[in-house]
């Protein structure tokens, strides 16, 4: 079977170290699970969430060119669980029928490096800071010579 980046497989877990488990993927290949991709929890103590023996699903996170498999449980119970969609109705007014073509579903969290956090904050704030100055131009405009605002 060939290996791709992304793809979710079984394996069994032949060895667990403090740092995370080995996983055998048959065909003489194997991959290790860092103990962050174990659960979406914080985990101090690996033995509490698999044991070895157990067969898991995991989710190929990388390939290196030495043939390293990183691999993730996490993720591939995270790619297993349906999207969830709900239908919503809206109150319809007296006399009218209730139009239920409104599906909502779950948008997912786009992560944002500092970097685009500050250069959005600083544009927000410019733009309040030049509301302000329009508002009140002569806020901290002095008359020359006489100190006088």
């Amino acid at each position: 079977m060939q290996l791709e980046v992304g793809q979710i497989v079984e394996g069994k877990i032949t060895g667990i170290m403090n740092f995370g488990a080995f996983i055998d993927l048959g065909e003489g290949k194997s991959g290790m699970v860092h103990i962050s991709e174990v659960a979406r929890a914080f985990v101090t103590d690996i033995n509490e969430f698999i044991k070895v023996g157990d067969t898991v699903k995991v989710k190929i996170l990388s390939i290196g060119d030495d043939g390293k498999i990183s691999l993730s449980i996490k993720k591939a119970q995270e790619a297993e669980k349906p999207k969830v969609e709900r239908k919503f109705q809206k109150r319809p007014a007296p006399g009218q029928e209730i139009d239920t073509t409104y599906t909502w579903s779950v948008k997912k969290q786009e992560s944002t490096s500092f970097e685009d956090m500050m250069n959005r904050f600083k544009a927000t704030s410019d733009d309040k800071f030049s509301d302000l100055k329009k508002k009140n131009p002569d806020a901290h405009r002095t008359k020359r010579g006489t100190g006088v605002k």
